[in-house]
């Protein structure tokens, strides 16, 4: 069970980093979820900042009531991005997990005039080439978000997950009236999987917080396995 609450909340990270939007950009702010796997229990805390050449997010989860009993620590990763007439560009990314066993450690700097992404994963280099524009577990959903505000609808986006660059697929699947405890809205769903995956994970989206998602959920062949509501948002 802590292996399974621990794997899933390193995935949480991946669904949640959204944020709000004024126009095409970034609205810094604060946000935080209610995380729940199972009977365990997790916070998901995120934050925006604007910076003089871009933005800097970054995103905290640990473990709460009981569930800090068997899974201690807490993982941190954060993204400086950069915006590009194609999008959200990630410009660096770091990850520090001291809630999992053997949680990873990674500095990757991505550079677009040579096309490549290189640094640090676990202390050992790595380097690879970049085809296109390529996310990382950040800056993923911040360019999600920010092509929704747009009107733009990709099919596919690229994610640079550790030494493994992955294709997801995007589908719309409606809009729905849900309630979370920050509030009733109206939210369209946004469902994304891996290639060659059994997992989907679906992100409920609200437009008048920039389609930040307020609920995101995780179902494994049919059964829910995740569900994570929006608790708090306060624009800076």
């Amino acid at each position: 069970m802590l292996n399974k609450f621990c794997s899933l909340l390193v995935f949480v990270l991946l669904l949640v980093n959204g944020a709000a939007m004024a126009g095409d950009s970034l609205t810094p702010h604060a946000a935080q979820y209610k995380v729940k796997i199972s009977v365990l229990g997790g916070k998901l805390s995120t934050r925006v900042e604007a910076t003089d050449t871009g933005y800097f997010a970054q995103s905290s989860i640990v473990a709460t009531g009981m569930s800090r009993i068997v899974a201690h620590g807490k993982i941190v990763e954060s993204s400086e991005m950069t915006e590009s007439d194609g999008g959200l560009l990630p410009q660096r990314f770091r990850s520090a997990d001291t809630l999992t066993k053997g949680g990873e450690m990674a500095d990757l700097t991505f550079d677009w005039d040579t096309a490549t992404v290189g640094g640090l994963i676990d202390g050992e280099d790595f380097h690879a080439d970049l085809d296109g524009i390529v996310h990382d577990r950040v800056s993923l959903q911040y360019g999600l978000m920010v092509d929704l505000v747009s009107g733009i609808e990709r099919g596919e986006y690229a994610l640079q997950d550790a030494e493994k660059l992955k294709q997801l697929s995007i589908t719309n699947i409606g809009s729905k009236s849900v309630k979370v405890p920050f509030g009733r809205f109206d939210a369209i769903g946004i469902q994304h999987r891996a290639q060659n995956s059994s997992r989907v994970t679906t992100l409920w989206c609200v437009e008048e917080l920039g389609f930040l998602p307020v609920i995101i959920e995780q179902h494994r062949k049919g059964k829910r396995q995740m569900r994570a509501l929006l608790t708090s948002y306060t624009p800076l």
